[in-house]
């Protein structure tokens, strides 16, 4: 976003964007001020309220906080693009795939000492799913043939649009690049789909999964790294 003057000043104003990262260290607060900058009442109260993000490897410990997320997640996020039915039956095979947090590829996302997201990363065969889901697979995949999978990427609805997916993402790929894949594969729900899109994800497959007894829409995606 461009900056805009408060009315009845010739000084440049800090628009919140600015602020943000202010708080995170990209546009500091002394040095606005030398420069003449003026920070109004919205900025400041963005800068006092949003806490900076910060990413770790999920833990064990972390199961019953993680579980309690995705619900929320599960339960708010779609209520724009499925209907109550859809919901109930997407929880066959989302939620949280615990061998990804064995394997050391999946991240949660931190704000305020807050659990905000999570999200991560598979170098096995499944493409989607959590414990409860049949047809799992824990086949490695073959960096030279295969795309890594992105999996279980949830925010928490007090979270969102603060950038905790597209952080994720970013920790997803550098991992799975290091470990030489050169693509990433995803299904995405609905809700996830545009966040995808904005992060260079194409879509090549609309499908549904109906294992939870209602056909519910999902996208498989992919991104070359």
């Amino acid at each position: 976003m461009g900056m805009c003057a408060l009315p009845h000043s010739s000084r440049p104003t800090v628009t919140r964007n600015e602020a943000v990262h202010a708080a995170t260290g990209i546009l500091r607060v002394a040095g606005a001020r030398r420069f003449g900058y003026v920070f109004p009442g919205s900025a400041w109260r963005g800068l006092l309220s949003t806490p900076t993000l910060t990413v770790r490897l999920a833990r064990v410990g972390d199961l019953g906080a993680l579980r309690a997320l995705m619900d929320a997640a599960i339960a708010e996020l779609q209520k724009p693009f499925l209907d109550a039915g859809q919901i109930a039956a997407s929880r066959t095979f989302m939620g949280l795939d615990t061998q990804l947090i064995d394997d050391g590829t999946y991240f949660v996302v931190e704000a305020g000492g807050e659990l905000a997201g999570c999200g991560g990363w598979s170098r096995r065969a499944t493409l989607y799913g959590g414990d409860q889901t049949p047809g799992r697979s824990a086949e490695l995949l073959d960096p030279a043939r295969d795309a890594a999978r992105t999996r279980a990427m949830y925010t928490h609805p007090r979270h969102v649009r603060k950038g905790v997916g597209r952080l994720i993402l970013s920790r997803c790929e550098t991992a799975a690049r290091a470990e030489g894949f050169a693509r990433m594969e995803l299904m995405a729900t609905l809700s996830g789909e545009p966040l995808y899109l904005a992060c260079g994800y194409r879509p090549v497959e609309s499908l549904t999964d109906d294992r939870g007894g209602v056909p519910v829409p999902l996208v498989r995606m992919i991104k070359s790294l």
